[in-house]
Parts: C-alpha cells; structure tokens; sequence
C-alpha cells in the first residue's frame, strides 16, 4: 500500500491511498495552501473532509463529520499552529502530519523514518507498520490511550503533535505493541528485528515477549530494559533507567508483573517474578526483590514498605 505522502523532492503530490486528492498552490502571497479531501476506508472511520488553509492572514482547519477522533484532529490542528510559529518547518509537518489520513499513517511513517538503517528501507518499514495496524484495532486504541496518558501524567506536556513526533518514550511503547504483535503471531525473526532497532535508536530495550497494557508513559525513557516474561498492567508510569528483569537464577516465567497504575520512580530495579500491586509507588534508585502490595510505597536498596494507602 502506497503511503499518503507528498513528494517534496520534485514538488507534485502523490495520490493518498484513501482516496485522498492533494492540490498544493504555491504562490506569491502565501507559504502554502492545501486543500485536502480524505475518505479514509481502512480503518473504518466516518468519511472525512478536511480543508487545510494556510495563507498569509490567517491558518484554520475544517472538520467534517470526523470529529470522533479527537486526537487526531488536534494532533493536526497542533501540526498547523506549529507551522505558524516556526514557518520554516512547514515542510517537516506537512509530511510528518498533514500529508497523512490517520494517526495509524503517520505513526507508521514515523517509525519507518526514526528505525531505517542503509539495509532496511524506510518504504519497507512503512508497509510493515501500516499493514499492521490496518488488521489491529487494540494498538489504534492503545496508541490513543498512551497519547493521553503523556498529556495527563507528564508536567512537560506540551502538544499531543510534539509527543507524537518528538517523545522517544512514546515512539517506543508504540514499536513495541508491533513487535510484540509479530511475536505472537511466531514472526520472530520480524519481532526481534523491530526490538534491535529500538534498542538502537531509542536506548530502550523491551523483549518483544513483554506484555504491556495501554495508557503508558515511558517517561524519558532512556535505559529502560524490559524482560520476556513481564507483564505491565494499564495506566502505568516508568521513568528512565529502570529495569524489569530477572535474578539470574531461574528461566522460564522470570520477570515481574506491574499492576495497573503503577509508579515507577527514575533507576528502579525490580528483579525476579514478583508482584507489585495495583497503585504501588516505587521510590527512585529503588532495588525491588520482593512483592509490594497495592496501594504501597517502597523505596530503598532493598526496598521496604514505607506506607500503604487506605482502599
């Protein structure tokens, strides 16, 4: 499937796959002006229509009847104020946001874009991530779920576009559902090749065998290191450098299991097969090899019980 995107390198637009029809006017008295008619049928979404205006006076986005998907009509309402700050980077946003007909295109073009090497193609990447998101409708929720996560959990929130584009924590989760996907469906070769280039790129290593639910904030991300057999609840914050993994002296099921709203403060360990209970706070730096109820607050190295709220 050919992706919805605009050819910069020779100034014509492509036909989006949605029956998309783009016609970019340039002229004297405006940066750009781009009338868009999408009718996305993949995922399953009412038809829209969507007129992107930006002129000299004034920038303004037009929605009709697709108003049930919020996020991605602010992500690019958001893509438009961005360009009216800092016109310069209309290019950047066109084909990062506005040249798209969903969330799930532009995710998959920007994952394609941040994970390509020399021998693994961008295009390739796309038609990998697209098609998968095409057939999964729990990641399109998902990736919703975390998006809303970052803007209600993370005080440098600052636009739901800036998350989408900008946010390796985010990015990472998302690849990861992919991944995770692919290794349930016994693709591992594709899985563990989609966990290398995160690892890579973001510095943020979850085996595709983790199981993690939604509404996610990998907050900063850099250095979390996720095992195979762990589990993460919904609703769940992890700050950078903390590890999921195992003690060294079991196989099998070895990871722990996070309960749904779950804290995790910045350096945490937490090793073993071990159960920390819904609402828990690790404190950071914390060392956590035993279960930790629901409700509590453990800190130190090892980590102790500190308090447990009421229920």
């Amino acid at each position: 499937m050919a992706a919805c995107l605009d050819d910069s390198r020779n100034q014509t637009a492509t036909i989006c796959p949605c029956s998309a029809d783009f016609r970019p006017v340039q002229n004297n008295n405006s940066l750009c002006r781009l009338i868009k008619f999408c009718r996305p049928t993949v995922f399953k979404l009412s038809s829209c229509n969507l007129v992107y205006q930006k002129s000299k006076s004034s920038t303004k986005i037009v929605p009709h009847e697709c108003d049930e998907d919020y996020i991605w009509l602010k992500i690019q309402e958001e893509a438009l104020s961005s360009i009216e700050q800092e016109p310069i980077l209309s290019k950047y946003f066109y084909s990062s946001i506005l040249s798209h007909c969903s969330v799930e295109s532009a995710l998959a073009n920007q994952l394609a874009i941040k994970l390509s090497n020399s021998s693994l193609p961008t295009d390739t990447l796309y038609e990998i991530f697209f098609q998968l998101l095409s057939k999964d409708s729990s990641i399109r929720v998902a990736i919703r779920d975390d998006l809303k996560a970052v803007k209600e959990r993370d005080p440098a929130w600052i636009s739901y576009v800036h998350c989408f584009l900008n946010f390796k924590g985010f990015l990472a989760c998302q690849a990861h559902r992919m991944a995770h996907n692919f290794w349930l469906q016994g693709r591992t070769v594709m899985a563990l090749l989609i966990q290398n280039r995160v690892s890579e790129v973001f510095a943020v290593d979850i085996h595709p065998g983790a199981k993690i639910g939604r509404g996610i904030l990998l907050d900063h991300a850099t250095g979390i290191v996720i095992g195979e057999t762990a589990v993460i609840g919904d609703n769940v914050s992890i700050l950078h450098s903390v590890t999921l993994g195992g003690t060294g002296k079991v196989s099998g099921d070895r990871h722990p299991k996070i309960g749904d709203g779950v804290q995790i403060g910045a350096g945490t360990k937490i090793l073993g097969n071990i159960k920390i209970g819904e609402g828990a706070k690790i404190g950071a730096g914390s060392v956590v090899l035993k279960e930790v109820p629901p409700k509590a607050t453990a800190v130190g190295n090892p980590a102790r019980i500190i308090a447990v709220k009421d229920r």
